[in-house]
């Protein structure tokens, strides 16, 4: 319900920053089709004023042929009234008058053309002002599209999230590069150390797992705190105590301690810094745990499953086979009572676990079976009768840090 309120409030804020946009870009092509209106009547005058001009150049040529058909004539009367003047004062005269007209035409056909050729340009400007209003007309409806189509793409995101909530698909958030140089700083990340975190639900035995690991027992001093209800709250980070072992722990809060969803769990601890991660249960495999190990696989970081509190689960078991403690019951009947309850308790959680990859489609991967006390008799080099999965799984993480410290070191 909380991720289906959110991807509604995505889309609504979407919608909301969508439909200012969209009414900006309605704004912007009618005023783009305005100025356009504008321009297109601009150029009709324009070549109203061209054509006026023309008109006025052929009124000028008119004019100039009356003058010379009138110069003419009063040349020829000119002739006429003075016979007596020379050659040479009749030559001149013609000469001359003719030579005037011409200047004064050439001077008005030169101005015509000028004119002519500013209406010209002027047209010209016009009808590119009136294709940069095209295109910027065009520009804002293409924004008003992109608007809607924002809009319609957040409200099909909307519709697609809820699909894959109601069939259980969470989203899949990628943490970015800030968010991560931020968690290193959290977690205190070094290149030259091995980073374990501890993950599960409350009450799975993280705590005194992280306890076993360092060779500490429960009561010891700065041990983690274990064996009570819930008590991590906040990420805490305990050293290797042995020097030759580079390593350090991470004690992660619990899913259901804090108010997270299964799917943000894996986000919200910053689970993407860690070299490796240990998921942990104790009753049964959780949400939490499959979206913890879908991210690992995404981002490619190493991880183990670990079924804690074995030997309370045998008990259990042995208890539920009418086995009672007190009952004066031959040896080799309680060891046999023993070694059924345990053999049952290992298929059953390895089916479980086998069937909750399968359905979440990730890929088979081997469960670690174990208990405190084997657990920590191993790490201090002991010998525990009742171990199970124990020493496979102190190998295999010690085999993982050497592993990614040869790949560092060779720069692979």
């Amino acid at each position: 319900m909380e991720a289906r309120q959110n991807a509604e409030l995505a889309a609504g804020q979407a919608r909301k920053h969508a439909a200012p946009r969209a009414q900006i870009a309605e704004l912007i092509r009618s005023n783009q089709e305005w100025r356009l209106k504008a321009m297109e009547a601009q150029l009709a005058v324009m070549q109203a004023t061209i054509a006026s001009l023309e008109q006025a150049h052929k009124e000028i040529m008119e004019i100039f042929q009356a003058e010379r058909a009138a110069n003419e004539t009063r040349f020829q009367r000119f002739q006429a009234e003075a016979p007596a003047r020379t050659a040479s004062e009749e030559t001149t005269q013609r000469a001359a008058e003719p030579e005037e007209v011409r200047k004064r035409a050439a001077a008005g056909e030169e101005q015509a053309k000028k004119d002519v050729q500013a209406a010209q340009e002027q047209v010209w400007k016009a009808r590119e002002a009136a294709d940069d209003e095209k295109r910027k007309a065009t520009a804002a409806q293409e924004a008003a599209n992109a608007s809607k189509e924002e809009v319609n793409a957040a409200n099909a995101a909307k519709v697609e999230t809820e699909r894959k909530l109601k069939i259980g698909v969470q989203p899949v958030v990628t943490p970015t590069p800030e968010e991560v140089s931020a968690a290193k700083r959290r977690v205190q990340y070094r290149e030259d150390l091995f980073h374990f975190a501890v993950a599960g639900v409350a009450g799975g035995g993280k705590s005194s797992l992280i306890n076993a690991f360092r060779g500490l027992r429960n009561k010891d001093a700065g041990s983690a705190a274990a064996n009570v209800t819930e008590t991590t709250l906040a990420m805490a980070r305990y050293a290797s105590p042995n020097v030759e072992y580079p390593y350090v722990w991470y004690d992660i809060p619990g899913a259901g301690t804090l108010k997270i969803p299964d799917w943000q769990y894996f986000n919200a601890q910053g689970l993407y810094v860690f070299d490796c991660i240990i998921v942990v249960f104790d009753n049964r495999f959780t949400m939490t745990d499959l979206a913890i190990l879908t991210n690992c696989r995404r981002l490619k970081i190493p991880t183990y499953i670990v079924r804690s509190k074995a030997d309370q689960h045998i008990s259990r078991i042995m208890r539920d086979m009418e086995y009672d403690s007190d009952d004066d019951q031959s040896m080799e009947k309680k060891k046999k009572i023993y070694q059924t309850a345990r053999q049952q308790f290992i298929q059953l959680t390895r089916q479980s676990v086998k069937d909750n990859l399968e359905n979440a489609n990730i890929p088979d991967q081997r469960v670690y079976i174990v208990s405190y006390g084997p657990m920590l008799g191993v790490v201090k080099g002991k010998r525990p009768k009742k171990v199970i999965d124990e020493i496979e799984l102190l190998n295999d993480l010690i085999g993982e840090a050497k592993a990614r410290r040869a790949r560092r070191d060779t720069g692979s």
